[in-house]
């Protein structure tokens, strides 16, 4: 029988709008070495947030 994965044991990725981590999904398993966002809402505001962000101070 297979054995759990606990998922803390996943990959994890930085993402590129808000800087958070991010682990491994099932779903992500073909295309893993692309996804580059936490979520889709992150995908929507793209790279450009964060970069706008930090000019800011």
């Amino acid at each position: 029988m297979a054995r759990m994965t606990r998922k803390a044991d996943l990959p994890t990725k930085i993402c590129r709008t808000c800087g958070r981590p991010f682990a491994w999904r099932k779903k992500w398993e073909r295309v893993w070495e692309e996804v580059r966002y936490c979520s889709e809402r992150c995908r929507r505001a793209g790279p450009r947030a964060a970069q706008a962000g930090e000019g800011e101070a």
